[in-house]
């Protein structure tokens, strides 16, 4: 079904992804059952052998909207001859008929005239025209989301959702596509819109994604390379890939970790309708680049390539600014194998090839033919590549101690490693490695690492002097110059016992921290000093060393290394800090202030999942109360939990006392229970529980229960007598009391009984609450007994008492029996 929401994916090259990113659906179809074939007719295809399946090329662009390939009349002798005879009571696809509705003529389809009547066969051929979709398309998406082709007993439901159009797993079907003719019309006209790639981009054909196998992440994806249009449209309808048990399984059940929707799309069409290729160019080697990057000093490059006339390697060509390199596709790539049945799996390549200057070129990957065909261009990709001179820059200059700070970065492209820099101060240069961390580097050289900050220190005498850094050059290109800039060192710095001086400047608050920022210097060295911050009475200790050139400009000759930004945890929601510079010899240490905030102590929302279980379903009769816990770790407040049984949901609010909480969110409070009674029908069901989340980030499946209702059989009405027994007659002054019990087996209702004094009869009724009868006959009720105290005449009499039937047959006399009476 089509997914009512989706996450796009981001590619990182222009060809192919070095890195795909997955793509997901949140309301997606699963498509986690092999086939859809419960109630099928005896003509159901055959299994499938997968011959011919490209997860990126399932149904040509060509194929997917031929709309010529079957008129209404052969759509019709089609769903005949798929199911000859409907089981009785049930409308089969050959015979299902329903008004269809007028639709406006737009940009995907042209309209359609709703007729009464029509026939599914007319349905399906008329959206075809219309909507310019293979009629056969529409055909076999019946038979993978509802197996209406070959089901002999579909019930109404699968009629109206037919496709799962509008219909997304976590919620209801849109209202808007409640029906058949709405379905096919509103899946037909959504195809084109796939198609288009205005609004859906993130299957965009001539890119390689990550396809998921399974909605569980865990189960992991696969690189996809999406060669069309047709194929992407399926692939947003239906967002999983069919892992390699799934495709051995042909159409039956791989593992917990397979999908089947496209992989049973791929086999019905090709099982009833043939190639789903129109020029498949059957002798052509075919492959996939999968990656191409630059790297320092060469290009990286790796994919598979297989020839089908072969199941040996083949050679690829790649080629450089025009300059070829060639190389085995003979990896082991058991994907690959996994992927086309009795190729082998030796057709991978990972290969790095030189780089031919640093100025822009094309990257072009062929695979080489091996007998009939041709070669085969895989793809192209325009690349910078890292190879030249050294590049860096001075970032700063500073005075410090008894000469120059230099600090600045340098990266020779031709390697990961670290550059060397000579600094020249006086027409005296020292070598340096530029192996230090630093957040000057541009973006444009992220691949290289952090690592090529240099911090030079370097002797001087008091006064102005120019000081230039080179990058010394490993590979191609040349020794270069970074830059060179004057600097002044003013006079030493002696002790004279001086206590420091600075600024705290802020305390700044954030979600259960804060941080203090400032500088400190002390008077008497040009050595960064510490700060200690005290919080709550307890001081932490912290070097002031970092880059303030705002202070290092007011107080020459010290440096800019004397600034402190340093964080601090809190649980309280107001707190104080006050921080001390601390002497770094002689002379006291300085207060420099104190300063007190409020602390923002609430849940930042990170997109969590919920997290929750199911403590229990009990049920009674058609009910079962299920009981549980979800919480939201993005928030303290309850949320919402949805409860399914089979396909059917409700949503509830998991706010009610549940310790089970407490133990994994001790602060979250215990209101984060549910407790709530669901009606499940006879049988066994399924009984799954999710948390909704409340803000960014997904929904989460708590668990899944088997319930099955205890339903008694009705009681029908056989024409059988009633049975009982007189269990007691005991005289007493004026009166006798009778006692026993009286069942119908055809009622669970208390019947009549008559009992006969000396011949003269009265009607009671056995209502008496009995448990034990009850237990001997279950089913029958527990309201059968009777004690009744029946006035009589002193002297002997004779007491007969009698069931009567509450419907057809006969009365049944329980017994006689004789009872002596006193005045």
């Amino acid at each position: 079904m089509i997914g009512m929401l989706a996450i796009a994916a981001v590619f990182v090259s222009v060809l192919v992804p070095s890195v795909a990113d997955a793509a997901s659906a949140s309301a997606a179809r699963t498509s986690a059952v092999a086939s859809t074939t419960a109630g099928a007719a005896t003509t159901a295809i055959r299994p499938a052998t997968l011959d011919g399946w490209n997860a990126g090329n399932i149904i040509s662009d060509a194929v997917f909207t031929d709309k010529s390939t079957m008129s209404a009349q052969q759509i019709q002798d089609f769903f005949n001859a798929k199911v000859p005879s409907c089981q009785s009571g049930y409308t089969c696809l050959k015979d299902f008929r329903v008004t269809s509705q007028n639709r406006p003529a737009d940009a995907y389809c042209s309209g359609y005239s709703g007729t009464a009547n029509e026939s599914a066969a007319s349905i399906i051929y008329r959206v075809s025209q219309s909507c310019n979709i293979n009629p056969r398309v529409l055909i076999v998406m019946l038979q993978k989301e509802q197996g209406l082709v070959t089901h002999t007993w579909p019930s109404g439901w699968r009629y109206d959702s037919a496709l799962g159009q509008g219909c997304p797993d976590d919620a209801p079907c849109d209202p808007g596509y409640v029906g058949f003719f709405q379905q096919i019309y509103g899946a037909a006209r959504q195809m084109q819109i796939y198609m288009e790639g205005r609004w859906f981009t993130w299957y965009q054909p001539g890119n390689t994604w990550n396809v998921l196998y399974n909605p569980n992440q865990g189960c992991g994806s696969g690189p996809v390379y999406i060669a069309n249009k047709a194929t992407a449209a399926l692939y947003y309808y239906t967002p999983y890939q069919p892992n390699a048990a799934a495709l051995r399984a042909g159409y039956g059940e791989g593992d917990s970790c397979s999908a089947y929707g496209n992989r049973n799309f791929y086999n019905y069409f090709t099982d009833w309708f043939g190639s789903t290729q129109s020029n498949p160019a059957a002798d052509n080697p075919f492959g996939n680049v999968e990656m191409v990057q630059a790297r320092p000093g060469e290009v990286a490059v790796s994919g598979w390539a297989i020839d089908p006339n072969t199941s040996s390697p083949i050679s690829v060509h790649v080629y450089v600014g025009g300059v070829g390199t060639a190389i085995a596709a003979d990896q082991t790539r058991w994907d690959v194998a996994g992927a086309y049945p009795g190729k082998g799996e030796k057709h991978g390549f990972s290969a790095r090839v030189p780089a031919q200057g640093p100025d822009a070129t094309e990257v072009c990957i062929y695979a080489i033919n091996s007998g009939p065909g041709a070669n085969v261009l895989l793809g192209c990709q325009k690349i910078v590549p890292m190879t030249g001179s050294p590049v860096g820059a001075i970032t700063s200059i500073k005075a410090a101690g008894d000469g120059f700070d230099v600090t600045g970065w340098a990266i020779d492209p031709d390697t990961t490693g670290p550059a060397t820099v000579h600094v020249y101060i006086a027409g005296v240069g020292r070598p340096f490695t530029a192996n230090a961390s630093s957040t000057s580097i541009p973006a444009g050289y992220q691949q290289y690492g952090a690592n090529h900050g240099f911090v030079a220190h370097v002797p001087s005498q008091p006064g102005t002097q120019s000081i230039c850094v080179y990058g010394i050059n490993i590979g191609p290109g040349a020794n270069s110059e970074l830059g060179c800039q004057q600097a002044t060192k003013p006079g030493g710095i002696e002790e004279k016992g001086r206590a420091p001086i600075g600024n705290f400047e802020a305390l700044v608050s954030g979600r259960g921290v804060v941080t203090a920022k400032g500088w400190a210097i002390d008077p008497d060295t040009a050595a960064p000093i510490q700060v200690h911050l005290y919080q709550g009475g307890v001081g932490r200790p912290f070097t002031a060393d970092k880059v303030r050139a705002d202070v290092g400009a007011a107080n020459p000759g010290y440096g800019d290394k004397h600034g402190f930004e340093e964080q601090l945890t809190t649980s309280d929601t107001t707190t104080t800090v006050c921080a001390y510079g601390i002497n770094a010899g002689p002379g006291g240490n300085t207060l420099f202030g104190c300063k007190t905030v409020d602390v923002d102590q609430s849940i930042p929302d990170q997109g969590r999942a919920p997290v929750g279980a199911i403590d229990a379903v009990d049920v009674t009769g058609t009910s079962a109360r299920v009981t549980g816990w979800a919480v939201d770790p993005d928030t303290r407040s309850p949320i919402n939990v949805h409860i399914y049984v089979g396909a059917v949901g409700q949503a509830f609010m998991a706010d009610k006392a549940n310790n089970g909480s407490l133990s994994a969110f001790p602060s979250y409070g215990s209101n984060h229970g549910f407790d709530q009674t669901v009606t499940i029908p006879s049988g066994t069901s399924t009984i799954c529980v999710y948390g909704i989340n409340t803000g960014a980030g997904g929904h989460s499946l708590l668990g899944c229960k088997q319930a099955t209702a205890s339903v008694t059989p009705p009681v029908v009405d056989r024409g059988r007598a009633p049975f009982g027994n007189y269990e007691a007659l005991i005289g007493g002054a004026g009166s006798a009391t009778v006692a026993g019990w009286a069942i119908d087996p055809d009622t669970t209702d208390p019947i009549a009984i008559h009992i006969y004094v000396d011949g003269v009869g009265t009607q009671y009724t056995a209502d008496v609450a009995r448990p034990d009868v009850a237990a001997a006959y279950p089913g029958t009720g527990s309201n059968h007994g009777f004690y009744q105290t029946v006035p009589m005449s002193p002297g002997t009499h004779g007491v007969c008492v009698y069931g009567i039937n509450n419907g057809a047959g006969g009365h049944t006399l329980l017994g006689c029996r004789t009872v002596t009476v006193t005045g």
